[in-house]
């Protein structure tokens, strides 16, 4: 275990000296992270975990076992991105060329995908760039998300569409009755649902 300027990486990962790792983070045994990745404060990277080049995590994320982060993905503070989850970056992927040459990387276009604060990516859940995931959103495991996800949803399936609403403690938000607001057994937080969107009620 290496200790520099209070962040710790076991010997077996492969961390760039050109990538930033902020105080408190912690990089686990066969994790790799590339050049130019920026990691925030407090953020955990699971065991054969994978950085891509350039990618920008926040602070406080936790990246679990063998998930693969590509570039040019951004992550807000407070993401969780679940055991084995994908991120692509390709919309269009080809080993080769249509004459037949091996593609290299200046023959395509990377696109990112970009997950907002508080949001969590459930097991084996592959979303597809370029998507945002809103802000405290849920996707369910085994998901493979293909459009972009409002702010607070829960969404499920190939493909992934909602099936509910969350609060900020990820439990599912329940409703009384249709057209009333949507409540958090776990906070009291209520919610008011406008046109497809889930908004806070202020006090």
């Amino acid at each position: 275990m290496t200790e520099r300027h209070d962040v710790r990486i076991t010997d077996s990962a492969d961390v760039s000296p050109d990538a930033t790792i902020g105080a408190g983070s912690s990089i686990w045994h066969l994790a790799q992270v590339r050049e130019q990745a920026s990691l925030g404060a407090n953020c955990i990277v699971g065991r054969g975990a994978y950085i891509g080049t350039g990618v920008v995590m926040g602070d406080n994320c936790k990246v679990q076992n063998y998930a693969l982060v590509y570039e040019p993905a951004r992550l807000g503070d407070g993401v969780f991105i679940g055991p084995a989850v994908v991120l692509t970056n390709d919309t269009y992927p080809r080993a080769i060329n249509p004459d037949g040459t091996q593609k290299s990387a200046h023959d395509w276009e990377p696109v990112g995908v970009t997950i907002e604060r508080g949001a969590s990516i459930g097991a084996r859940a592959t979303c597809v760039a370029p998507v945002t995931i809103g802000e405290w959103a849920t996707v369910a495991a085994g998901a493979v998300v293909v459009k972009d996800v409002p702010a607070h949803a829960l969404v499920a399936g190939v493909p992934a569409r909602r099936i509910g609403w969350v609060g900020t403690a990820g439990v599912p938000l329940t409703q009384s009755a249709p057209g009333e607001p949507w409540v958090c057994p776990a906070t009291g937080e209520t919610y008011i649902e406008i046109d497809g969107s889930l908004h806070k009620e202020t006090e």
